[in-house]
């Protein structure tokens, strides 16, 4: 995506970035894909576009499309939910089999929602954890098929591929050729993106970031409009961060969130971090103010989830975190070296 197709279509998501600190009122933000009424009753002005959530499936647990269909939903979002494997929980539980649909029946799901009627009520489109190779073309169809049907959907891509390790190395958890087609395919239809450090630095073949300088330099080098760098390093000991760079033909700027870490977090935070961002970026078209939202959000979460002991996100007890958090949380605007910037 070049930078000015990027500036004709965020312009209203990035211009009021330097408002965030001043003014804390949120502006809705209305999709053109708002369906036409076709029978009786008015359609309400308010109401939300759909978003389409392509990822994992766990019968117990909030992770995958359980935790992003969720925060949407309650956030107001209708939710397309598109399982890409199953499973009876995560992985790290223990032994989980699981089920992947096979590519030709997967193909031929998504090749049904692009010809569906009621495809211009999408707004967005969420990816997450892809089952094999093969699924990243058909979710790279679905895309494009949503934007030629309304050029305002955001397409947030949170590429599940791997994370660092315990010796502050990283791995890939799927297939390298899976991982380099998610790099080829659909980083470049992003227009919001969610690696973790490990995962950003393996899409921009940087060396894993371990200081904010580096990560915002590794960020700079994707392309992509917005980048929110989850599990950031912070600036304060104790803290964790998130980190939303700004990529356009007018800026380049770094925005930073903190919040207390807390020891071994229930999985699912970094599929929890993703919708919250999408959701909080389409009720406001401000990046910052939606940085801002989803941290405190994803800090009450984590806490509520150490104080009860649990071993999955709470999101049923979290619900006014999600909607409503009360934490303040601002963010802290940074510099990006111009030599990172490609």
């Amino acid at each position: 995506m070049t930078g000015e197709v990027i500036a004709a279509s965020f312009g209203k998501l990035i211009e009021p970035l330097g408002e965030v600190c001043h003014n804390g009122a949120g502006r809705e933000r209305r999709s053109s894909s708002q369906p036409q009424s076709t029978g009786p009753g008015p359609v309400l002005a308010s109401k939300k576009p759909a978003v389409i959530v392509i990822s994992s499936h766990v019968v117990r647990g909030t992770v995958g499309n359980r935790a992003a269909a969720f925060a949407l939903e309650v956030m107001g979002y209708p939710v397309w939910i598109v399982p890409t494997v199953i499973l009876p929980w995560h992985p790290g539980h223990g032994i989980a089999d699981r089920i992947t649909p096979p590519p030709a029946e997967f193909d031929q799901l998504m090749n049904d929602i692009t010809q569906a009627p009621w495809l211009g009520e999408v707004g967005a489109v969420l990816s997450g954890y892809l089952g094999n190779k093969s699924q990243v073309a058909a979710v790279s169809r679905l895309v494009q098929a949503v934007k030629n049907r309304n050029p305002d959907a955001i397409y947030a891509l949170d590429p599940v591929i791997g994370d660092a390790t315990e010796s502050g190395e990283g791995r890939l958890y799927v297939p390298e050729e899976q991982a380099s087609a998610m790099r080829d395919m659909l980083v470049k239809l992003a227009d919001l993106i969610t690696p973790n450090p490990f995962e950003l630095s393996w899409l921009t073949q940087c060396d894993l970031p371990t200081n904010q300088e580096d990560l915002r330099m590794a960020a700079s080098q994707l392309g992509v409009a917005m980048v929110l760098a989850t599990s950031a390093p912070a600036l304060m000991q104790g803290h964790i961060g998130n980190l939303l760079v700004v990529n356009s033909d007018s800026q380049h700027r770094a925005y930073l969130t903190e919040h207390r870490f807390v020891d071994g977090p229930p999985n699912g935070m970094g599929d929890l971090a993703a919708a919250l961002m999408l959701g909080n970026l389409l009720n406001s078209g401000n990046g910052v103010e939606a940085l801002q939202k989803t941290s405190a959000s994803l800090a009450e979460i984590m806490m509520l989830a150490a104080k009860s002991g649990s071993d999955e996100l709470p999101l049923e007890a979290g619900l006014s975190s999600i909607i409503h958090p009360r934490t303040p949380i601002v963010a802290r605007s940074m510099l990006i070296k111009k030599a990172a910037v490609k």
